[in-house]
């Protein structure tokens, strides 16, 4: 599917001329650098150097004072307390990160992660039955439970106090917790408003040692499990989360606690990780346990001390992603030839899907799969527990939980946001949500929104391009949502020797323009190029800028996100 290409809006030339002086680099970083709001040289000398230092004050946050006084009382009296986390990343991160810290000062302390069939998201009726019945008077709940109403009041009835770590919208009403700690609260007046799940519980961790005078050390130690959690939970890598995940990734390849460091070497991948590296390589593993087990086997590996079985839960964990590929990749054929074999379905400006026999704990997978083959809001429905579930995909700047809230009468019950979310139904109402889904989108979107996009930061020439360039461009990361990798547009170029197709889809060429050297560029997934380009007709790529180390050589390598040919317009 052709891609469109848009370029983003210029900025103040002024400001932009005036940065490029004062940082002496190349215009069009400065440009990319103003566009992200970094404007002048104090602002650039905070981005380009995160400080631990620059991390707030966890006692700014609303009830951090509350839940601070909590544990305390819990720990001098030798109460018992669970940590409670959600099954996805972002949840098992937390919880080996809450439950290390706070081992260091009693031994009254286990954690639980709710079964993602038996219990589904969230705080469980099961997790505070549990609590109750093995005499824990406090539990410290992280990546869940800020909408958790009821559950917080049967568990206050049993005796049970709760402090809650969260980082989802709430709504109207908060949880009667002893503690809510929660920057999207709309009374907290918390500097930054996108932390992960773990980065609460990495902020609560930080408050109990600056009270009580631990070293720094006792917290920063975690630092690795932050960043993996931001890497997974796809939060804004800016303000408070770019100085978490730039440590992180500093600890991650230098000095991984031992379970992150035995799930690298199964994986294969044990050095140079960026953010990418972990969304691909190690988020998947993590994810793969609540997926086909549980995902009390992630935290189990997260706690791995170093003379511990570290090698043998991480080739559980990795044993079960292999399976979750396998369910993902005969699911995801399933779903395709139902939409190839249907005209109704090719035709749509939905996907709605549905099977039975599919593994629930990967239809999230496919729906982004076939969101990526189709490029339009995607829904995929299988049988669980005796009713319909489904996982959903948007579209960038397609408001998708708007669109399910005006399917709501089918629905048994739904939740997440505009790019993603989950649904429950009875099976009698999947036709006629199909229908209804696919009746109100079509009225809302428009076929731009329907055509995939690439944001291009910035037009150069090839000739802009050298160690000092990629140098300042590698200082800008790490890359993640809201500061991803800039992505450069260069019109007229040509090849130097013919293209060549590797790998399944892939390309290969190199490329130059006049008064510019030769550069290698990657097409991944654009072998179809390989016939349509022709030497000494000029065409246009875009592209990001990357380091290929191969036998100890480093050299910039083009990695092409598209490709133009001048008669094609």
């Amino acid at each position: 599917m052709e891609k469109r290409w848009v370029l983003t809006s210029n900025c103040n030339d002024d400001t932009v001329k005036k940065l490029a002086e004062q940082l002496n680099i190349d215009q069009s970083l400065s440009q990319i650098l103003v566009q992200r709001n970094v404007c002048d040289f104090d602002q650039a000398k905070y981005f380009f150097r995160p400080e631990l230092d620059h991390l707030h004050n966890p006692f700014l946050m609303k009830d951090m004072d509350l839940a601070i006084e909590r544990i305390e009382k819990a720990l001098t009296t030798h109460e018992k307390i669970l940590i409670y986390g959600d099954y996805d990343v972002d949840g098992t991160t937390s919880v080996a990160l809450a439950f290390s810290f706070f081992s260091q000062l009693t031994e009254n302390i286990e954690y639980y992660i709710p079964d993602r069939y038996l219990e589904g998201y969230g705080i469980s009726t099961a997790g505070i039955d549990y609590a109750s019945n093995n005499g824990f008077s406090l539990i410290i709940a992280l990546d869940c439970g800020i909408k958790s109403i009821d559950k917080i009041e049967y568990a206050n009835s049993l005796g049970i106090d709760f402090i809650i770590c969260d980082h989802h919208l709430p709504g109207d009403e908060l949880p009667k917790a002893v503690a809510v700690l929660d920057p999207k609260r709309s009374d907290c007046e918390y500097p930054f408003k996108e932390l992960a799940g773990c980065g609460i519980g990495f902020k609560l961790a930080q408050a109990y040692a600056q009270k009580h005078h631990l070293p720094k050390e006792t917290y920063l130690q975690y630092l690795d499990l932050v960043m993996v959690s931001i890497a997974a939970d796809i939060v804004p890598v800016v303000g408070e989360n770019r100085i978490l995940a730039y440590y992180g990734l500093r600890k991650l390849n230098t000095n991984p606690c031992e379970g992150l460091r035995a799930l690298m070497e199964v994986s294969g991948k044990t050095e140079n990780y960026t953010i990418t590296d972990v969304v691909f390589t190690l988020g998947p593993r993590i994810n793969a346990a609540g997926r086909i087990d549980h995902a009390k086997h992630a935290v189990a590996m997260l706690l791995c001390q170093a003379d511990g079985n570290s090698s043998e839960q991480s080739e559980l964990i990795n044993l079960k992603n292999t399976e979750r590929k396998t369910y993902d990749q005969d699911i995801t054929r399933e779903a395709l030839a139902l939409i190839g074999d249907s005209e109704v379905l090719i035709n749509r400006k939905t996907t709605v899907v549905f099977n039975e026999n599919w593994h629930k704990g990967v239809i999230g997978i496919v729906a982004s799969r076939l969101t990526e083959k189709y490029y339009r809001p995607t829904i995929v429905l299988t049988k669980s527990n005796g009713h319909v579930a489904g996982s959903c995909r948007s579209v960038v700047g397609f408001d998708l939980y708007e669109a399910l809230s005006g399917c709501a009468d089918l629905l048994d019950q739904y939740g997440g946001h505009k790019f993603a979310a989950g649904l429950t139904m009875q099976e009698q109402n999947v036709l006629a949500f199909a229908d209804k889904f696919e009746q109100i989108v079509s009225d809302s979107i428009t076929e731009e929104l329907l055509t995939p996009m690439i944001k291009i930061d910035a037009e150069i020439d090839l000739a802009q391009i050298d160690g000092k360039f990629h140098r300042v461009l590698a200082q800008m990361g790490p890359f993640g949502p809201e500061n991803m990798a800039p992505i450069f547009v260069t019109h007229g170029v040509y090849l130097d020797r013919a293209a060549m197709a590797v790998g399944a889809n892939h390309l290969k060429i190199n490329i130059k323009q006049q008064n510019s050297p030769i550069f290698e560029c990657i097409a991944f997934g654009l072998a179809e190029f390989q016939n349509l380009l022709q030497p000494k007709v000029p065409f246009s790529v875009c592209y990001t800028i990357e380091e290929n180390v191969w036998r100890d050589k480093k050299r910039l390598q083009l990695n092409i996100k598209g490709i133009k040919i001048k008669e094609q317009g």
